[in-house]
């Protein structure tokens, strides 16, 4: 079959075949002239769109590298925890895949779940820094400058980042003695860079001074001493009681209060956990304030946060409390389980 356009000229002759298709009886003369310009013109489309290609990978690049300070967002609010492979899935979800996809970087801005992410991101430095992939540790490095800022601006939780920068410095100190063995993800210099902006911020925080509020009104002095004892048995930490304490004389002699003390060990610590560790004062009397600092020294402190991640048990995503995902159950509510940090860390551990 002829696919070439028939050109007519003196001595041409076309003549049917077998199945009725015209087949030309004369040589074909190819047209060198036009054969060539098609195949520049299919080159430099081919080179066009690789072009195209390049420069969409390098601005997806460019957004990720370390210079950058936007997190990687998704679409998406929650993320599906499969834990291995299946006809349908191939593979099985990581900690730095759930640490990007759960948007950290605003549940900052939200006061209920800012010791959780704050809490989260010790235990990250403390053991699991280096099972983060590198885009997962650029976002931790991006929140935790967000973190900083806030504190900064607010002039809140000053002791707690304190903690967590020490122990995150701590944790970099020793990961990059071992770098011969690959433990971090780049290079060491951009670890070297990091460390000392970790120290930045020590001392940015360190330099915080705490100004009084210019207006003039009721404070915490005023109200009556029930108001006031009331108040300080709502804190959970002892270090804050402790520093409420060095406020004003008044509040002194009421953060020395014996059953307040008491009330805060029963809170954290078993009744077990407080017999194997009894301090009686000079007077013969239990010493609830020096037993609280003995005993967390010795065990864990009960954690408490006002908004958590939730994992559903019936479809498997992991999602902040009132995102919406795609749930099949008649009453998903029910099936959300609270996690707290050391919970989500152990939920990728294989």
């Amino acid at each position: 079959m002829c696919f070439l356009q028939q050109r007519w000229g003196t001595g041409d002759s076309f003549k049917n075949n077998i199945i009725g298709c015209k087949t030309c009886t004369r040589p074909v003369e190819w047209s060198a002239t036009s054969f060539c310009k098609k195949e520049d013109h299919n080159k430099e489309n081919l080179f066009n769109s690789l072009n195209y290609d390049v420069a969409a990978k390098k601005r997806k690049k460019d957004l990720l590298n370390n210079k950058a300070k936007i997190q990687y967002f998704h679409q998406e609010k929650w993320i599906y925890v499969h834990k291995g492979s299946t006809k349908e899935r191939h593979g099985y979800c990581t900690l730095g895949e759930a640490f990007n996809r759960l948007d950290f970087s605003s549940a900052i801005l939200d006061s209920r779940r800012f010791n959780y992410v704050v809490r989260l991101l010790e235990l990250i430095a403390k053991s699991q820094l280096t099972s983060l992939s590198g885009i997962a540790q650029k976002n931790y490095m991006n929140i935790l400058e967000k973190v900083v800022q806030k504190v900064l601006e607010d002039q809140q939780n000053i002791r707690l980042i304190r903690e967590l920068l020490q122990t995150l410095y701590t944790s970099l100190c020793t990961l990059v003695q071992r770098v011969g063995k690959s433990v971090l993800v780049g290079n060491i210099n951009m670890w070297v860079h990091r460390m000392e902006t970790i120290l930045h911020w020590q001392q940015q925080l360190n330099n915080i001074q705490i100004t009084r509020p210019a207006f003039k009104g009721t404070t915490l002095t005023d109200l009556p001493l029930c108001l006031q004892l009331n108040i300080m048995q709502r804190l959970s930490d002892g270090r804050d009681l402790v520093s409420l304490g060095q406020v004003a004389p008044d509040l002194q002699v009421l953060s020395e209060d014996r059953l307040l003390w008491k009330k805060l060990c029963q809170y954290h610590f078993t009744d077990r956990q407080i017999r194997k560790r009894l301090i009686l004062s000079d007077k013969g009397q239990l010493d609830w304030k020096k037993m609280y600092f003995k005993l967390i020294r010795c065990y864990p402190r009960k954690e408490q946060y006002g908004d958590t991640l939730q994992l559903c048990r019936h479809c498997h995503i992991l999602s902040w409390k009132g995102t919406d995902h795609p749930c099949t159950a008649n009453n998903p509510e029910t099936c959300s389980t609270s996690l707290s940090p050391q919970d989500f860390i152990n939920l990728f551990r294989f």
